[in-house]
């Protein structure tokens, strides 16, 4: 398990935090002075943990995250190279962006490791013990996500309790932990979080609802992977899910945004809404959100070169059901005619056309057609001039990428409350449900079943790469319709242009003509696409990872 360890040289790699208004971020430090000596102030700690929001998400939100949470779970129209076979569940564990999620998360949990095994023994009696109970809780709450994201992608993962032990011990070809060991793992990681976490803390760090919620997550999670086996376990999971959801929701003080739109531009970074968001900054590569470069448009919209996301869409299949009232779409993805002041503000703002052409010379195409005619727009704010110096090249964009907020949270509660029924009529469940709704413009609902939340959740969670997770849950409910369904998804269906004599104006779907690909568009779904193989790389550096190989339940000391 050499190449899954390889970062735990964390324990001797430093950083610093520096504040960029309210928000913090990291960047590395030159010298690495000794821990013997470093661990002197709470300040010193307080920059250890900073760490935990920004450089170790890189290599996992980088492609991934957005790969195996929207390609594969057929929101994301892109066909290409390694990022496509996750749209055509082609993949295999010599899949690069499998692999970088894999390293990316175990370095997530190196990182936090070092926190919480290494951190105490040279800051104990310097600094005050609350203090380093906090940070402990911060790095459990953020390795708890991490193993809580490794167990929903791959299934059964190894658990890395003490990188430290494993190097100095050299034992280093672990086994892989069952589900039922990670999910106790991520529960008390997250406990631990909740209990010793405070009610608030400056913008972006996690709290005690940080971890009340994405311990609501995982109960939830639970019930639904219990449901058809363990009826009573998964019935007190639901309930724990319901009561944690609801303490976050009635307690916390926190609340929705008004506008959908503002959660996903940088002046909101941190808003009442978040409950965990990786921090990126501007200014080099692997300290900032590389979002936009991988998804923008066009350099019109970037200001730089950074602009790969001309053929990235949505799908057929998501476009078929969203609903016209819905105020959501046009912060989601970009349709003909959609206006974007706070894009390109230099020029009165941004229109999205099917084809842009120059003005001056309509035989010079700026904009080219996607797929289906859309664009991606969630997470794309624009150049450097548009946002005050924070988009720089190097794929560094300071917007925030979240991983829990207090929408996620409202839908949880809806979810427990329905537990194994089909549907509920509860009250606070339509009340929160009719909130979100409300927020996108739409009419409340006087019930709601399972089928139509998941498509709530399709809806407001769209391009945040969390409809993945939706439908895992779903396979744990229903294994087979969630087969059927992903089975019938109208995937790669796409447009080209209708050449007829007769056809409609090229900024306009009627001047197209909608086919499917050659080899039909639908693709088939199987059972075992529902975990993602371990790398390639990890399997032949421990053997014992191998798929034939069985996991062990984990020795809770």
């Amino acid at each position: 398990m050499k190449s899954l360890l390889q970062y735990t040289s964390v324990i001797v790699l430093l950083f610093t935090a520096v504040s960029c208004g309210e928000d913090f971020v990291t960047v590395p430090i030159e010298d690495r002075p000794s821990l013997d000596n470093y661990y002197n102030t709470e300040a010193d700690v307080m920059a250890a943990t900073a760490t935990l929001y920004g450089f170790p998400w890189f290599d996992f939100n980088d492609k991934f995250f957005w790969a195996a949470g929207e390609e594969l779970a057929g929101n994301l129209y892109h066909t290409w190279d390694q990022e496509g076979q996750f749209f055509y569940f082609s993949y295999n564990e010599g899949n690069t962006h499998i692999a970088n999620g894999w390293v990316g998360l175990y370095r997530v949990v190196s990182y936090a490791n070092a926190i919480i095994n290494d951190m105490p023994v040279f800051a104990e009696g310097k600094i005050e013990a609350s203090v380093i109970t906090e940070a402990i809780a911060e790095a459990r709450f953020v390795r708890g996500m991490a193993f809580y994201l490794l167990s929903e992608f791959f299934g059964e993962v190894p658990i890395v309790e003490n990188s430290t032990d494993l190097v100095v011990s050299n034992d280093i070809f672990l086994p892989k932990n069952t589900r039922a060991s990670v999910f106790e793992f991520v529960r008390r990681d997250l406990t631990f979080a909740a209990e010793n976490l405070p009610a608030s803390s400056e913008p972006g760090r996690v709290t005690e609802w940080s971890a009340k919620g994405l311990l609501a997550k995982l109960y939830l999670t639970m019930a639904q992977f219990y449901l058809n086996s363990d009826a009573s376990a998964s019935a007190g999971y639901f309930t724990q899910a319901k009561d944690l959801a609801a303490d976050v929701i009635d307690n916390s003080g926190l609340s929705l945004m008004d506008s959908y739109a503002d959660l996903f531009k940088i002046e909101h970074n941190n808003n009442p809404e978040s409950l965990f968001a990786m921090q990126w900054m501007s200014g080099a590569y692997s300290i900032g959100n590389s979002r936009q470069a991988n998804w923008a448009r066009s350099t019109i919209i970037t200001g730089n070169t950074e602009a790969w996301g001309g053929g990235k869409c949505m799908t057929v299949d998501f476009l078929d059901a969203t609903l016209e009232a819905d105020r959501r779409l046009p912060s989601i993805y970009m349709s003909n005619g959609d206006f974007y002041p706070e894009i390109n503000r230099a020029n009165g703002g941004y229109v999205y056309k099917i084809i842009n052409r120059d003005p001056e010379d309509e035989n010079q195409v700026l904009e080219t057609p996607s797929p289906t005619l859309t664009n991606l727009k969630k997470f794309i704010v624009g150049s450097a001039e548009d946002n005050e110096g924070k988009v720089t090249t190097g794929q560094a964009v300071a917007i925030n990428q979240y991983l829990l907020r207090l929408a996620d949270v409202y839908l949880i509660y809806v979810e427990a409350t329905m537990g194994a029924n089909n549907s509920t009529s509860d009250a606070k469940s339509l009340e929160l449900l009719n909130a979100i709704r409300r927020r996108a413009g739409l009419q409340p609902r006087a019930s709601v079943s399972w089928e139509q939340l998941l498509w709530e959740r399709r809806m407001e969670f769209a391009l945040e790469s969390m409809y993945w997770f939706d439908l895992k849950r779903y396979y744990y409910r229903s294994p087979a319709n969630m087969v059927q369904m992903m089975s019938a998804q109208k995937r790669d269906f796409f447009y080209f242009r209708d050449n007829s004599n007769t056809a409609a104006d090229e900024n306009t779907v009627e001047g197209y003509i909608m086919t499917e690909s050659s080899v039909g568009g639908t693709i088939s779904f199987r059972e075992e696409n529902i975990n993602l193989p371990v790398p390639a790389a990890e399997q032949l550096a421990n053997p014992l990872l191998a798929p034939e190989e069985p996991a062990v339940e984990y020795d809770f000391k």
